[in-house]
């Protein structure tokens, strides 16, 4: 697939020349080619390119989607419908953007429609089923802005019944207005802040309102006031409410002040208040209840903050020069630091450096969970100029941010992947921190791209530089800086006086004979996590596995109760007491006896995050222990929660899964506790080594990073694992040099490209024809040697879909590489010209990890 697109804009010609425009247009859909449609005459000053604009597609959907070219050129396949209705007078998606999406579809084999739905905000993306309601802070009586009566007529429809938050489809405002052209009467309102868009299939966030209160405007007058005073003289109640607000809001030196009111929980909360006398003024009148939109983003603080100064090390300094030094001839750098090195203070002067440039700065990061805390620290240096970028912030925070790097307000946005999507068009520098990372890759939907990858290719279209930073890097970024093609700088000592942490290595299976064992614990990680609380200090303990315990089982007749969708059984999770499956969310109560055999000896097997925590409550009732795992980081703000409890010593035992070994810093963290290291070793896939070490170099380095003795156990029933030698040693370059002999030999990354195709569907059978029939037909184009499988994968079924895999490992050259993936494309697409295979569904991962 190659995509290219003409970004030249013809100019707009004279009536007497008049020429008919067409646009090109990218729709969220996944549609192999862009659609083209017919500019309306009298719209064609106003088509921009990388502008929004509405379009119906098929009988009755109607779309926004993106302008990608203009030209004269009608389609030849089919009429040209028109434009409905341009949104937007300046692109919301900027040219770079363009040319990176298109590349993003031509490497990760999938379309532009795909990348468009991934990289836009969902407020951004305007459909038949989005829906219009009105602005929690529009006031009709106060708004600054006339309505015309077309406009009015949407207003009062959303105002009409009792129905609170009454909203309309698109199809519903056309038939109120009675008119086809209606959708530049809903864009003027949207500028005019009377209605906000939401898509209600897609589980939009709303704004955020608070409920405030306001004294209604008979009563500001001070004559009116003292009336007021004797009316409530006998009502002691509702009186100390009014004198509660007048407190709080200086009426008598600003009317306006009262029309911005006071949030209606300073007064229901108070505790020598009564709620019911609130509502009872409400009800007469006295006071105005109103909503009110606040911003959920947290970066408006006072820019007093910024500027904040710091000194580099002598280390840290050397570090930085040999990176600028490495930038003169290199684009990518990787800076191979220790855990607790202090890479972070390095990260915020070069972003100093990129920005007294004039430059834009994208730093990455691979979880939320370190947002939360690195964000704190970029705050206190580049105060508003920050911007930050997650799934966890509302559909409106994202907005904010993509039209706040489109503006210029944000000069340095920290995220995670999505947040290479992000309409940059002067990137300095960009920096992806833990670049070794799994959770840069996206594995569904489609693009299945990496971030990492994304972002060094974005960098290289903008000519920015670009800085990889790891303690551990992945073996293939590695390769790259050993062959030359990246700098490589290298921090070998921690930060100040902080030395790395101690490493040992227990053996559960001795434990288990010698029947010492405490629950999931050995006497040697007990006694320390003892030690350690006595002396103040704090713990972490790591387990790769949610829940509380990973299935339950029928001690008598063996029964294991399995996902009805997926071929896995399912996990027992104590807080919610149910059954979950951890790949479609299916959930079931928990039994109280065996369905197959009636048996009460129902009992959980293994243990999860979940348990560790429930036991050292039990062994440890002294220790404030947290958990942090996906269950109890679901809510936008849980991470930030989590952590600065842990930060401010309210918890001093964190429990968790991988989120706890990527980069969080601790001042007061002395223990790491591994609990069970196997699982990790002993995973089925050739990167299984590499994350083992990866995790267990990152968890311990977690230990001992402010001058403090760091102490790591690992707990392991193989303890002559020639993983752990390494990791004890802290010898990335042993382990390095092992592990790039073995993907030599074996032919895995960086030597070869891997592409992973999956063939799904509902019936086995199908599945398995549809594998063999795409199999041939890439050996027919690739020759056997490339083309491995079809097999079902560990996990056969997932979702009500049984899975066939196929490997496909190539050659790197670009060339080779770029034909190949062509070869790919045009085998799919026979299994799908297949009429029995026309619900099979094929998917592409490339690079998979």
């Amino acid at each position: 697939m190659s995509l290219s697109f003409d970004f030249v804009q013809p100019a707009p010609e004279a009536a007497a020349d008049r020429i008919t425009l067409f646009a090109d247009v990218i729709l969220p859909l996944p549609l192999p080619r862009l659609y083209t449609y017919r500019v309306p005459f009298e719209l064609s000053d106003q088509v921009v390119i990388g502008g929004r604009v509405l379009v119906q597609f098929g009988a009755k959907r109607t779309l926004s989607c993106i302008v990608a070219a203009v030209h004269q050129t009608p389609p030849a396949a089919y009429q040209a419908k028109y434009i409905l209705e341009f949104i937007d007078d300046a692109p919301v998606v900027t040219q770079p953007q363009l040319k990176l999406f298109a590349w993003i579809a031509e490497y990760y084999l999938c379309t532009l429609g795909e990348v468009i739905n991934a990289a836009l905000p969902s407020a951004l993306k305007l459909s038949s089923e989005s829906r219009v309601q009105l602005h929690p802070a529009y006031e009709p009586k106060t708004h600054p802005y006339p309505l015309g009566e077309q406009e009015q007529k949407v207003v009062d429809a959303l105002s009409t019944g009792e129905e609170v938050g009454k909203s309309l489809t698109f199809t519903e405002v056309g038939e109120v207005l009675g008119i086809a052209s209606f959708h530049k009467y809903i864009k003027s309102l949207m500028q005019k802040d009377v209605v906000f868009l939401f898509e209600h299939l897609k589980d939009k966030f709303s704004p955020k309102v608070v409920k405030k209160v306001r004294l209604a405007h008979r009563y500001v007058a001070e004559a009116a006031l003292e009336e007021l005073f004797g009316q409530l003289a006998s009502k002691a109640k509702q009186l100390d409410v009014v004198m509660r607000y007048l407190q709080r809001v200086p009426v008598y030196q600003s009317e306006h002040a009262n029309h911005r009111g006071l949030e209606k929980a300073a007064l229901t909360s108070a505790p020598h208040l009564s709620p019911s006398a609130v509502n009872t003024l409400i009800k007469n009148g006295i006071l105005e209840q109103f909503d009110q939109i606040v911003s959920r983003f947290p970066l408006d603080e006072d820019d007093a903050q910024a500027n904040m100064h710091f000194t580099l090390s002598d280390t840290q300094v050397e570090a930085r020069d040999a990176v600028m030094r490495e930038f003169q001839s290199k684009e990518i750098v990787l800076l191979h630091g220790v855990t607790g090195a202090g890479k972070t203070e390095i990260y915020i002067d070069l972003i100093k450096q990129a920005l007294d440039g004039g430059g834009q700065v994208l730093y990455l990061l691979p979880e939320i969970a370190l947002t939360a805390q690195i964000v704190t620290r970029l705050m206190r240096v580049f105060g508003s100029r920050l911007g930050v970028y997650h799934s966890k912030f509302s559909d409106n925070e994202r907005v904010e941010v993509w039209n706040g790097v489109l503006s210029g307000r944000f000069q340095v946005v920290v995220g995670v992947r999505s947040a290479v999507f992000l309409p940059f068009d002067n990137l300095a520098l960009t920096i992806v921190d833990e670049e070794h990372e799994s959770s840069y890759k996206q594995y569904d939907p489609a693009p299945r791209y990496n971030a990492r990858e994304v972002a060094l290719m974005m960098a290289h279209f903008q000519g920015s530089k670009t800085l990889l930073g790891s303690a551990t890097p992945a073996v293939e970024t590695y390769y790259q800086a050993r062959a030359g093609r990246y700098g490589l700088v290298s921090l070998t000592k921690r930060f100040g006086e902080a030395g790395l942490p101690e490493i040992v290595l227990v053996d559960t299976r001795k434990s288990r004979e010698q029947k010492t064992m405490l629950n999931h614990f050995t006497p040697e990680l007990m006694a320390e996590m003892e030690s350690k609380l006595a002396q103040q200090e704090q713990v972490i303990l790591f387990q790769n596995r949610r829940g509380y315990a990973p299935f339950i089982n029928c001690l008598d007749c063996g029964w294991i109760p399995k996902c009805t969708n997926c071929a896995v059984s399912l996990s027992y999770h104590k807080q919610a007491h149910e059954l979950r499956c951890h790949y479609c969310g299916h959930h079931d109560r928990m039994p109280t006896q065996c369905p197959a055999c009636g048996s009460r000896n129902v009992k959980t097997v293994g243990f999860g995050t979940e348990k560790i925590e429930d036991d050292l409550k039990v062994m440890l009732p002294a220790a404030q222990v947290q958990r942090m795992d996906l269950d109890t980081t679901r809510a936008k703000n849980s991470y930030q929660q989590i952590i600065s409890d842990f930060e401010q010593q309210k918890t001093n035992v964190l429990v968790g899964t991988q989120m706890v070994t990527k980069g969080l810093d601790f001042a007061n963290v002395s223990l790491v506790g591994i609990i069970n290291a196997d699982s990790i070793i002993h995973y089925p896939d050739f990167r299984a080594h590499e994350r083992a070490f990866q995790m267990f170099v990152q968890v311990s380095g977690r230990a001992g990073r402010k001058g403090k003795k760091g102490r790591v156990i690992i707990q392991t029933a193989d303890p002559e694992q020639v993983i752990f030698d390494k990791v004890m040693r802290n010898d990335y370059l042993e382990f390095y040099e092992y592990e790039i002999t073995q993907r030599r030999e074996h032919g895995y990354p960086p030597f070869m490209r891997i592409i992973r195709l999956t063939v799904k569907h509902v019936d086995v059978t199908v599945g398995e024809r549809a594998a063999l029939l795409l199999t041939q037909e890439l050996v027919d184009r690739l020759g056997r040697e490339a083309v491995l499988g079809p097999e079902a994968p560990y996990i056969f079924r997932i979702r009500n879909f049984y899975l066939q895999e196929i490997t496909i490992k190539l050659s790197r050259e670009h060339t080779v590489l770029k034909a190949a993936k062509a070869d790919v494309l045009a085998a799919m697409d026979v299994v799908r010209d297949q009429k029995e295979f026309k619900q099979v569904r094929l998917a592409a991962d490339v690079d998979p990890m």
